[in-house]
């Protein structure tokens, strides 16, 4: 009896071996697959960006990051809003093909393929933390904490798993720790890829309390175009609701305080707005002098929440080296679009003129990324489903639409890469009142058209000549053969990328999908909605 145990047991012993012969290869290759991170922020203008040149912020860990990699200077966005964005980078695909139009009606289809599933399938653990903003739940993650709708500056609740959880403190910090504490607990022997997003520095731009007094009453830089008139366009930059002059709420200003704070965080913040707004009142502003106050205070808001962006953005960057993980780990800073600073009088986004259309794109990858470059080529964040991918070394499906720019990584451009882009925007009528148009983009032209119900012309821009975008030359002699080529362009990608002659039913404002279109879990979900201010 004592012999047939032991022959057990010994055939038990040399099964075990032999697994782990085969299994010890397999953790080997996995734990050579580079581990991605990918921090997102919404509404990061690359004006507000010290690698990109800004003159109005220090960022020293965002431009850490650029130092250490490269820094792409034509990152474009395909539809320059916040949810649609999202969905882009998800699936590889154009708004009309994944379904996600618009922040007001859209919802997320989560049944479809999309690169965090198929980095699941080669072993990769996949985590979101923080503003998901596409009101069903998340698919493709092994875990999963995310801002209901468009969150809360202060003490978010948050959904955790599907559990709803309030925690106390400010929101960028929270997703800050929440990034690294699941960092900390993931399975060690597995490579990962981890989507930390914030909801900083998005409208009403409320900082963290520390740094309230960040920039010591500064007046800032006016942009040449703070007080455009927009002539030189049409009706749509002129009907347009999303101005510094007459569009910010007592909200965006900070004369109304969030009803989220704490008494104690209540205290911080009325020590510092309440004498700065009691000046304010009693100088009775209007006109010009009104707006340049305005264009203070935002950018004292706005650059404040950046300060807390940059510095969750340190900390990731520090904890991936004192783990060891700086090497096999590459790194990924994004927008999910441009934004306006105080140019053309505006605020937002939504537009494919410049501020809108691009969007930081920083990346670092040791061995890969040369340190300190930069690259103007157009690139997307309808590539950025097909870089992790190739990254991972994960086949791509064929109707992805973007391309993998691990080649510009390398620092080698293809010699087919794009020449031009494509850009759909659809949220009219809706937040901000800006028409619905489409356009094609090149290095040097823009060629926009606005179309139905009340907008039907076109612009078209010389960047060159007119980098700030003041005066369409579209109809003029001089540009007639470049109009005329770049229309020909604008109906070859309109057909490349399959895009119908008529909007979706889907996409236009007050029509949902029948419920029957939408999988069950969606169905159940109730759609969070956002507050007024927070509305884009």
């Amino acid at each position: 009896m004592a012999y047939q145990l032991r022959i057990r047991i010994a055939v038990l012993l040399a099964a075990l071996c032999s697994f782990v012969a085969i299994a010890a290869p397999i953790r080997a290759a996995d734990a050579k697959r580079p581990n991605i991170v990918f921090i997102f922020s919404d509404d990061h203008a690359y004006q507000a960006i010290g690698a990109y040149g800004s003159k109005i912020i220090d960022t020293p860990n965002l431009d850490r990051l650029g130092n250490e990699g490269i820094r792409f200077d034509r990152c474009l966005v395909t539809n320059s809003i916040c949810g649609p964005a999202r969905a882009v980078i998800l699936t590889g695909k154009y708004s009309h093909l994944n379904g996600f139009y618009n922040n007001s009606n859209g919802r997320f289809d989560g049944s479809q393929t999309t690169f965090p599933k198929l980095l699941q399938k080669v072993g990769y653990q996949t985590a979101v933390i923080g503003k998901w903003h596409l009101v069903t739940d998340p698919t493709g993650f092994d875990h999963w904490d995310i801002l209901p709708g468009q969150g809360q500056y202060y003490n978010p609740p948050m959904i955790r798993m599907g559990k709803r959880v309030v925690r106390p403190g400010y929101t960028t910090d929270i997703i800050t720790d929440l990034s690294l504490d699941w960092l900390k607990q993931r399975d060690p022997d597995k490579p990962f890829m981890l989507m930390c997003q914030h909801k900083a520095p998005h409208r009403e731009w409320s900082p963290n309390l520390k740094y309230l007094g960040h920039d010591d009453d500064r007046e800032y830089p006016e942009p040449p175009t703070l007080f455009d008139d927009y002539e030189g366009r049409g009706k749509a930059a002129k009907s347009q609701a999303m101005t510094l002059a007459e569009h910010f709420s007592p909200l965006d200003v900070k004369l109304r305080t969030p009803g989220s704070l704490s008494p104690e965080q209540r205290k911080v913040w009325d020590a510092y707005y309440e004498p700065r707004n009691a000046k304010f009142r009693e100088a009775k502003l209007e006109g010009k002098a009104l707006t340049r106050w305005r264009f203070n205070r935002y950018m004292h808001d706005y650059l404040g929440c950046i300060k807390s962006v940059d510095e969750g953005v340190g900390r990731v960057l520090d904890y991936l080296k004192e783990a060891g993980l700086e090497e096999n780990t590459i790194v990924i800073y994004s927008s999910d679009q441009g934004f306006y600073l105080g140019e053309h009088g505006w605020y937002d986004k939504r537009w494919i003129y410049e501020e809108s259309l691009r969007t930081p794109l920083l990346v670092r990858w040791p061995g890969v990324t040369k340190a300190g470059t930069s690259n103007r080529d157009i690139v997307s964040n309808v590539d950025f489903a097909q870089t992790f991918l190739d990254i991972a070394g994960v086949d791509i499906p064929d109707d992805m639409q973007g391309r993998s720019l691990v080649p510009l990584f390398e620092g080698e451009t293809p010699d087919d890469w794009r020449k031009s882009f494509y850009y759909h925007y659809y949220e009219f009528p809706g937040p901000h009142s800006v028409a619905k148009h489409f356009g094609v983009v090149t290095d040097r032209y823009k060629l926009v058209r606005f179309y139905e119900p009340e907008m039907n012309y076109s612009e078209l821009f010389d960047l060159k000549t007119d980098p700030q975008e003041m005066r369409s030359v579209h109809g003029e002699a001089e540009y007639a053969d470049v109009q005329a080529e770049l229309e020909k362009e604008l109906a070859r990608l309109r057909e490349e990328l399959k895009v119908p002659e008529e909007d979706a039913a889907e996409s236009i404002l007050g029509r949902r999908r029948p419920p029957a279109q939408r999988p069950p879990a969606q169905r159940r979900q109730p759609r969070q909605q956002p507050p007024a201010a927070e509305a884009s």
